[in-house]
């Protein structure tokens, strides 16, 4: 089997630049269009809404997708027809008589929660194991990505003052450039999205100057950043006293929690601050810190439920954690009704959304402290600290779930509940995956 990524390393960095580009304007093309801008002024003047408003908002939504998902998506729709047949009186038009979605049911049959009104629609299609290990293909339309990435727009990057015009830059966990190699670039341009993607997988502390010092030069006003990888680079540049750029104005995190140790560590290092973003592939749920240290949930996105692990009855207050069910609102095209994610956390804060304001003067509800989606890392022989080896995973695999176990500094386990099509090329898929990422060593 030809491996892509083998010849992709082999082209010169113009090119690759060039590749990257072309991927990032195909990535804006289903992003962002005319009516972005409409959509992200139109966020922002919701925000300003009371408890009540919001309510009767969400009340109407999501009468709307519990009748979409009985009658248009396969899944819920044979789910009821078989509940009818059974003479079973409840009601699909109330939420709490439907079941709670597992992963594994979108994982086997990912077809059978999209929305029959949409057949024959191009679908963006993306792979998603987020922290659970358990792969995911998710179809979304042009529409509900649009509206997706001017959410983001406008609950992240205008809250903070900075915009997708902005240079900014990412630590990801994308390949772009063969684990084993020992100078930059570590790095790729993508001129397509304005950014510098800067891969994960070769800090160190002989890498760490090389970050810094291509910082510098790209000038970014944002970044948004793994916490665990971004903690990593900062304690290099603490400790070999490194500067990074002037430009830099605000840091975003993504997928992780970001533990008190890190947040200060990435302060001090950088010099500004740091806000957590919280969302999902699946785009069911999200939310957003503000200046004043408040997670503030995003309503068009998704109706949450805060259940008791063991009696999946709601929390009985904004000081217990339970799990977190998402019943998605933006989303028609692909439909998911209590949607379990994987992710702990505290219920709603009653200040935040029923009695008043956020001292930032928005009116979104406010979730407290979210759990369950902490990154550990690998510590490679040569002292890169890896993170994000989820990708490993993606892309249709046949495994439910997995798990991946360092217990020596030279070797690591991996552990998978394999699916019907588990094989000897699936097994040999996963290593090479992780060789790429980790090395050889």
């Amino acid at each position: 089997m030809v491996n892509l990524f083998n010849i992709y390393y082999n082209f010169p960095y113009p090119l690759r630049v060039l590749l990257a580009s072309i991927k990032g304007y195909y990535l804006r093309w289903w992003r962002y269009g005319p009516e972005t801008e409409r959509v992200i002024q139109e966020a922002l003047c919701r925000e300003k809404w009371d408890y009540k408003k919001w309510h009767l908002w969400q009340e109407e939504r999501l009468n709307y997708i519990l009748w979409l998902a009985r009658h248009h998506v396969p899944y819920y729709r044979e789910y009821w027809d078989k509940r009818t047949k059974k003479g079973e009186k409840e009601s699909w038009k109330d939420l709490k008589n439907w079941p709670i979605l597992k992963k594994e049911l979108i994982r086997v049959n990912p077809y059978a929660f999209i929305n029959e009104k949409l057949s024959g629609h191009k679908f963006f299609v993306s792979h998603t194991s987020g922290s659970s290990g358990t792969p995911l293909t998710i179809f979304t339309s042009k529409k509900t990505l649009r509206i997706w990435y001017a959410l983001f727009e406008a609950r992240v990057r205008h809250w903070h003052e900075v915009s997708i015009r902005d240079k900014w830059a990412i630590l990801g966990g994308q390949l772009v450039s063969p684990v084993n190699r020992k100078k930059p670039p570590f790095w790729i341009h993508n001129y397509g999205l304005n950014q510098l993607y800067l891969s994960v997988y070769h800090i160190s502390p002989k890498t760490a100057k090389y970050y810094v010092e291509i910082l510098n030069r790209f000038k970014p006003t944002h970044m948004i950043v793994y916490p665990s990888s971004a903690a990593s680079l900062a304690y290099e540049m603490l400790r070999q006293g490194l500067r990074g750029p002037d430009s830099l104005k605000v840091i975003f995190s993504n997928a992780e929690p970001i533990p008190r140790i890190f947040k200060k560590r990435i302060m001090d290092a950088f010099g500004v601050p740091i806000y957590n973003v919280y969302g999902m592939g699946e785009m069911v749920g999200a939310a957003s810190e503000c200046s004043e240290g408040r997670l503030h949930i995003w309503p068009e996105v998704g109706y949450l439920e805060v259940l008791d692990d063991k009696t999946y009855e709601t929390v009985s207050s904004d000081t217990h954690v339970g799990r977190l069910i998402w019943t998605g609102l933006l989303r028609e095209d692909m439909v998911f009704v209590r949607y379990e994610v994987g992710d702990r956390g505290h219920g709603v804060l009653r200040g935040g959304f029923k009695e008043k304001k956020c001292r930032c003067g928005r009116g979104l509800p406010i979730i407290g402290e979210i759990e369950g989606r902490l990154d550990d890392v690998i510590i490679t022989p040569d002292g890169k600290y890896i993170g994000r080896l989820d990708p490993v995973f993606k892309k249709e695999m046949p495994i439910k779930e997995a798990q991946i176990i360092q217990e020596k500094i030279n070797s690591i386990r991996v552990l998978v509940v394999p699916d019907n099509d588990f094989d000897s090329q699936t097994k040999n898929i996963i290593i090479n995956r992780l060789h790429e990422r980790v090395g050889n060593s």
